[in-house]
């Protein structure tokens, strides 16, 4: 004989042992299978991009116009953008990336985006799960040692 009545009437539990409901998830399932995760693109752009700058050989990201614009807005701010020069298109399962990045001069591009690709590859999907099916990099500029930075003042007249 199982008993039948609610324990909202008062009665026993006895009848929910062993049992799953329907409609609902048991509750020795794994917690991933119990809701959805959805990750939006500007928290992978963020992860690539800070991934990026802790890259050494790295001097800024960003194509042309972007930096100009950024460096005034990061003023302004008073924080830089972390997005600034990522580019993402992000899916249920994978991501893709794109980067703009400027590069100190004398450091080996091929070298560089080798360990930019594996820092980037590396934060995205330990932080998120997500598969990082291509990152790739467009190189814009090579910082040369004599050039003034367009973040710092450097202006001729103070």
């Amino acid at each position: 004989m199982s008993d039948t009545s609610s324990p909202a009437t008062g009665g026993s539990e006895s009848h929910l042992v062993g049992k799953s409901l329907s409609g609902q998830v048991s509750a020795g399932a794994a917690a991933g299978t119990r809701g959805r995760t959805t990750i939006a693109d500007s928290v992978v752009e963020k992860i690539a991009g800070m991934a990026v700058r802790e890259v050494p050989g790295i001097h800024s990201l960003g194509s042309g116009m972007a930096r100009t614009l950024g460096a005034v807005s990061d003023k302004v701010s008073g924080s830089p953008s972390v997005a600034r020069g990522v580019k993402v298109e992000v899916g249920e399962r994978q991501a893709a990336i794109d980067l703009d990045v400027v590069v100190e001069y004398g450091v080996s591009i091929t070298d560089l985006a080798a360990d930019v690709r594996t820092s980037v590859i590396t934060a995205v999907e330990g932080m998120t799960g997500l598969e990082v099916v291509e990152v790739n990099i467009a190189v814009d500029d090579v910082h040369l040692p004599d050039e003034e930075d367009d973040q710092e003042g450097g202006g001729r007249v103070e």
